[in-house]
């Protein structure tokens, strides 16, 4: 029998397989200011948050985490593990874009992404900024309703906005 499998799969490609994901063990997390100390740790665990999405490459990380108008937090747990990540750069004009948040896949659905949200929030109230702007893949349904209960507004449909050509939604939200 597998003989004949192996002969089918020459001809027949399999489908790709998904890595499965077990939880990480119940834990606390803290929200921590993310700084060029931990550029490599967060580089890393970029690349597992969007495995078949867009990456910022190092280069990115260091230009934000550099940037005197960025913020950026991140999840640990009490050992020490960066479990989730937030940027959000400061305008002028009083608005804030966030360009990037990531939970590590085994410390999902413990509501860091919510939590790393709100933080971010209440530092940029703080800060005087009044609205927030983000980019949603329009295939990306589970982030795009994450943001809508969070109180954001799909505002404009961005064409061909990633890199393969997959459109987006620009949502806001304002702080005031």
């Amino acid at each position: 029998m597998a003989v004949l499998q192996s002969i089918r799969d020459l001809f027949v490609p399999s489908a790709p397989r998904r890595a499965v994901v077990l939880p990480a063990p119940l834990t606390t997390y803290e929200i921590k200011p993310l700084t060029t100390e931990q550029l490599r740790e967060v580089a890393k665990l970029n690349l597992r948050c969007f495995a078949r999405g867009e990456n910022y490459s190092r280069h990115t990380f260091t230009y934000l985490l550099e940037n005197p108008e960025t913020l950026s937090y991140r999840a640990v747990t009490p050992a020490g593990e960066m479990t989730g990540f937030i940027f959000a750069m400061m305008n002028p004009d009083g608005a804030a874009h966030i360009t990037t948040i990531g939970v590590a896949p085994e410390h999902r659905r413990r509501d860091l992404a919510s939590r790393l949200l709100a933080h971010l929030e209440a530092a940029l109230q703080a800060k005087g900024v009044s609205t927030v702007v983000l980019e949603v893949r329009v295939s990306n349904l589970v982030a795009h309703e994450f943001y809508k209960r969070r109180g954001y507004a799909s505002v404009q449909l961005l064409k061909k906005y990633y890199n393969n050509g997959e459109d987006g939604y620009l949502m806001t939200k304002s702080l005031i």
